[in-house]
């Protein structure tokens, strides 16, 4: 199902083909069309990366500007005890501002030759590209089945869209739904489209990026106990790789005027099959705890990895399963421990809608660099502002920054500028 190809010498011919195949099949079912919606993203992306005291001495800065373009359309499904549709995306990246000095922001190809490895000879980023995908599905009753390019988003496996454009995978889901208060959700993953490449490859493993595989197969179930009270069981295998069992755990109840929750998870790897990361034993316990009062969020997130080993993770994807995993660091060494400050501020309640805040602070230590006990630290801050009303209402400003210190990475200091707007096409 992958139509996807380079658009370096003719970027904006398969956007328009791309526009063309979301439309066309609209027009094949009534409830094809009256269920079908469609959308464009503009991403404008400005990215700073200070490196003069981290411990990566090729560049000492990182720093591009680009524009992205998104385009996903959803059809419905045909009528009858059986109903099919097809799922579409376009992905368009622009280069704005970059140079071979300053290129690797994972916004535009061309400063890598591949996710993880070493700077090309000429680490020049290319002035556009372009990726599409399409998944076929089929539905029965409340279950659905998608073949295809995927953006799944489990517990074990979530798209990163931390760039210009989302990362995507090709594959098979399968979503059962057919208990009131029973989830079952099934899969394999084949391929990857990384967030700053062009081209699908086999699945990198994060924190084992000399290692790669082509089939991740993930079987998970979540039961609704109560309205506010959850449990789920996950298991995951990246062939030849790595074996993974998620545990996990919502609860949710009010205290007076406060809205309280907690998340529970414990995350279980070790080495499977022919073992190419070699021997892995990584059990990681974490939490975080929420406590809202009106514009207010306080949160604290804990998080121990009691293994000899690393976490390994499908690389460039989120984990929701893991709760001080934020912007740049993870805290997933072997051995770390490590705690979490959120504090979220909505600032509708001071007559300011649209503009909220979030500032944290995570903190990790007990493990170890060439033999030594060591430590790092990361701090966070966003601002976003949407627009409420008006002709180019929900255009987002969102500026992201963040600083790290550790024994294994030095300083490191970095500025995120991201302007967003979507626009309803049906």
């Amino acid at each position: 199902m992958n139509i996807k190809q380079s658009l370096r010498a003719q970027p904006y011919r398969s956007m328009t083909a791309c526009i063309t195949l979301c439309a066309a099949p609209l027009a094949a079912h009534a409830d094809f069309l009256s269920d079908s919606k469609a959308s464009l993203t503009m991403r404008n992306f400005y990215y700073n990366h200070d490196l003069r005291d981290s411990k990566a001495p090729a560049q000492s800065k990182i720093e591009e500007w680009a524009q992205g373009f998104i385009l996903k359309a959803e059809s419905g499904y045909t009528e009858g005890l059986v109903g099919f549709g097809v799922d579409l995306y376009a992905g368009l990246g622009v280069k704005l501002d970059s140079s071979p000095a300053k290129s690797g922001s994972a916004l535009l190809p061309g400063a890598y030759n591949r996710a993880g490895g070493p700077r090309n000879a000429d680490p020049s980023a290319v002035n556009e590209y372009s990726e599409a995908t399409a998944a076929a599905k089929m539905k029965i009753s409340k279950s659905e089945l998608k073949v295809g390019g995927l953006f799944p988003k489990i517990p074990l496996v979530s798209a990163g869209d931390a760039r210009l454009l989302p990362q995507f995978f090709e594959g098979a889901m399968l979503s059962v739904r057919e208990f009131d208060n029973l989830d079952i959700d099934l899969g394999q993953m084949r391929q990857v489209n990384y967030r700053e490449f062009t081209g699908n490859r086999a699945m990198q493993v994060g924190n084992y990026l000399s290692v790669a595989s082509d089939r991740f197969n993930y079987l998970g179930g979540t039961w609704r106990i109560t309205p506010s009270a959850a449990v789920g069981v996950w298991e995951g295998e990246l062939k030849d790789v790595y074996r993974q069992t998620l545990y996990t755990s919502t609860l949710a109840t009010t205290l007076g005027g406060w809205k309280l929750g907690a998340l529970l998870n414990y995350l279980d790897t070790g080495e499977a099959g022919d073992a190419l990361a070699g021997k892995l034993d990584s059990r990681m316990p974490s939490a975080m705890f929420s406590a809202n009062l009106g514009p207010q969020t306080l949160r604290l997130g804990l998080q121990y990895n009691a293994g000899d080993s690393a976490l390994p993770f499908l690389h460039d994807t989120d984990l929701p399963g893991v709760a001080n995993a934020v912007q740049v660091l993870r805290f997933d060494r072997a051995q770390e421990r490590s705690w979490q400050g959120r504090y979220d501020f909505d600032f509708a309640a001071l007559g300011l809608p649209g503009l909220t805040a979030m500032a944290r602070y995570v903190y990790g230590d007990n493990f170890q660099i060439a033999g030594q006990n060591a430590s790092e630290w990361e701090r966070n801050i966003d601002l976003t502002y949407t627009l409420q009303s008006g002709a180019l209402k929900n255009l987002s400003f969102r500026l992201r920054n963040v600083e790290l210190v550790g024994d294994a990475t030095g300083r490191r200091d970095e500025n995120r500028f991201i302007v967003s707007y979507t626009l309803p096409l049906l």
